[in-house]
């Protein structure tokens, strides 16, 4: 017998990590999560824990999904987040109807329009969101560079100075948030982000423990940031040794400048020096300020693909 059920907080974190990881452990770039790093993600600001389905099977858990609504959101536009189906049980009917609950759900939590996404090479649930009549509307990018080969001198802003962020500084946190704010203001799905969301990825995220993050300064102004950041988990589970590249962002007054150059370099640098031999970052293909051209500059390319779908449920 099938049955769909509301997610219980503090009951299911157990069923849904099961899922979640058999899930998610086809891609090569994530690991499994823990039921104590589910919880501590629980903690965070934006954490929300109405719209969330598990999916039973004769009483066994085979799916899971999250209708989310972003409480910091002021648009009506609700989200399709942790979409998935055990590899055993797909093709069946069951993703179908996990998509309906998700958007039912979202519907009567007063969304407008519903976001959803897939890994590009899954054209299974790519054909889902198309069949239920949802629209592209963006392309994003995993992209990997090789630290070995390190390059300089290709343009690198040398009048900047790099300052380190103080994780235990009131101030850095409030400067990186308010940084962060500024440069994505004009991006996809952007809205102002909490100093309360900032402080908490760099103090408590459970993925990505050790943490680095640096201004750059010029003429005594903070005009840019950038944070790496290592999964010591994920670089066991996939005997590897990567690094990513959390998040980058300059002023836009101080673009085209090669700020972004000096900060890449700096991060890859780093991580480099902290033995890495590979560093990853994610990006929007569509970006306004044409990022993939700066980390296809200091040597990343592309090595999947995910894309984003859109529905008005009006």
């Amino acid at each position: 017998m099938l049955k769909i059920r509301r997610f219980v907080l503090g009951m299911d974190e157990s069923d849904w990590v099961k899922v979640w990881n058999a899930v998610y452990g086809e891609r090569w770039d994530f690991r499994p999560m823990t039921v104590d790093e589910m919880r501590i993600s629980e903690r965070s600001p934006d954490f929300e824990s109405e719209g969330r389905f598990i999916v039973e099977l004769d009483d066994r858990p085979v799916g899971i999904v999250h209708a989310y609504v972003d409480k910091l959101r002021e648009e009506k536009k609700g989200f399709v987040r942790n979409f998935g189906v055990l590899p055993e049980f797909r093709g069946q009917g069951i993703e179908e109807k996990l998509a309906q609950t998700a958007l039912e759900e979202l519907k009567s939590r007063g969304m407008k329009v519903v976001q959803s996404s897939a890994d590009g090479d899954r054209e299974d649930i790519v054909r889902l969101w198309e069949s239920l009549g949802f629209k592209l509307v963006r392309m994003f990018s995993l992209m990997t560079a090789d630290l070995a080969g390190l390059r300089s001198d290709i343009g690198e802003n040398m009048e900047v100075l790099m300052k380190p962020l103080r994780r235990d500084a009131h101030e850095d946190l409030e400067m990186l948030n308010r940084l962060d704010n500024e440069s994505f203001k004009e991006h996809f799905n952007w809205r102002p982000n909490p100093l309360e969301r900032t402080i908490y990825f760099v103090r408590e995220d459970p993925f990505f423990k050790m943490q680095e993050w640096f201004f750059t300064i010029l003429n005594g102004k903070h005009v840019g940031y950038i944070g790496i950041g290592i999964d010591e988990k994920y670089n066991v589970e996939r005997n590897v040794k990567c690094g990513w590249v959390l998040d980058i962002g300059v002023l836009k007054p101080y673009r085209r400048t090669g700020i972004g150059t000096k900060l890449m370099l700096h991060g890859m640098n780093l991580l480099k020096a902290k033995g890495m031999t590979v560093a990853m970052l994610g990006v929007d293909d569509w970006n306004v300020t044409k990022a993939m051209r700066l980390y296809e500059k200091v040597g990343f390319k592309v090595a999947k693909k995910e894309v984003a779908y859109e529905k008005s449920i009006e």
